[in-house]
């Protein structure tokens, strides 16, 4: 098991730059893959992005050339650069370690003016 805490969401007007991390419990990404995902409200969780065990990367269309999903291996965390927001990236977003489906506890990310 492997516990995981999302931070680094909060207000940002439409245009401006946020940084999410997810910080793990222990080492994991020599054995899992992570993703963040994201919901907004009376919608479905969607993937957003994924950083493979390789630390090859991949994007929804809706986020591909603004988002940008990192890790530091030394600190067992993963980011989510995000710029150029837009209020229809408002969301509770959410960290997921893909091998034994761990979920973090999400932070929230609204984009208004």
């Amino acid at each position: 098991q492997v516990q995981l805490v999302e931070s680094g969401g909060g207000l940002v007007q439409p245009g401006g730059s946020l940084r999410l991390s997810c910080a793990a419990s222990r080492s994991i990404f020599s054995s899992s893959a992570l993703s963040w995902y994201r919901q907004a409200p009376g919608k479905q969780r969607e993937l957003v992005a994924t950083i493979s065990i390789g630390g090859s990367t991949d994007y929804a269309d809706s986020v591909k050339g603004r988002f940008t999903i990192s890790r530091d291996i030394a600190k067992n965390t993963v980011y989510l650069q995000m710029n150029s927001l837009k209020p229809e990236d408002t969301a509770v977003y959410y960290c997921k370690e893909l091998t034994y489906d761990n979920w973090g506890q999400g932070t929230q990310v609204t984009v208004s003016s």
